[in-house]
């Protein structure tokens, strides 16, 4: 398979190793200020670019007819926009906020528990996500889509990164050196605390997904998530 990177960064460089390993070609690869490139002989767009470029990135993908995932962040205003405009184009797109296998399961296990922790208003909820200081964004997308699982299951309405309100879901986001990604999700009562967290290791799981994902995604038409990719269907 013949894939374009749309962002060489670490992670950039992580899925093109990866993706060589597994007998793929990497066709293109071009920087976050890169517009003139062109996307011949390529069978699967991934973008790990920056927020500013990649709504960008992603259209100009699906104006060649080239499926594309992306694990971007913080640009998700324009999301959907991005859906309208591939569905317009009859264009092929997967985003995630994180490609980790293991940390979609999470995904699942935390709405499980929100679900579960629904009828128990004498607890609170707490979200605290560590990254390395490299991450633009805060919170980090992955701490988002928690919070939103959580947000669909329970009392809460919103996140926040400040001094939470009754209705808001307090997210505390970290940035130390050399940390991959951290997120724990926690329940306090006065009479106890609940927790889950996944914490990566290193690079390569989101990597290793996003390069699953690209190869799940070829040759389909649609909008999916990696529900789709690892047939979750709960």
């Amino acid at each position: 398979m013949n894939i374009a990177l749309l962002g060489y960064g670490r992670m950039g460089r992580s899925i093109e190793a990866i993706a060589i390993n597994r007998n793929h070609t990497i066709t293109l690869k071009i920087s976050d200020t890169d517009e003139n490139y062109n996307f011949s002989n390529t069978d699967v767009a991934i973008d790990f670019s920056i927020p500013s470029v990649a709504v960008f990135n992603i259209k100009k993908a699906l104006d060649a007819g080239v499926p594309v995932i992306s694990g971007t962040t913080g640009w998700l205003s324009q999301y959907d926009d991005v859906l309208d405009y591939c569905k317009e184009k009859d264009g092929t797109f997967l985003y995630a906020s994180n490609f980790s296998l293991g940390v979609n399961i999470f995904f699942e296990i935390n709405k499980r528990l929100s679900q579960l922790m629904a009828g128990l208003p004498e607890y609170t909820t707490e979200i605290e996500e560590i990254h390395h200081t490299k991450k633009l964004d805060a919170p980090s997308g992955t701490a988002i889509t928690l919070a939103e699982h959580i947000v669909e299951h329970t009392k809460y309405n919103n996140w926040t990164l400040e001094q939470p309100k009754s209705d808001e879901i307090h997210i505390e986001a970290k940035r130390v050196e050399g940390v991959p990604g951290t997120h724990e999700i926690t329940y306090n009562s006065e009479i106890d605390s609940i927790s889950i967290n996944h914490t990566a290791h290193s690079r390569q799981g989101f990597a290793m997904g996003a390069v699953i994902a690209a190869e799940w995604i070829k040759d389909k038409k649609g909008v999916f998530s990696m529900k789709d990719v690892l047939d979750i269907n709960v």
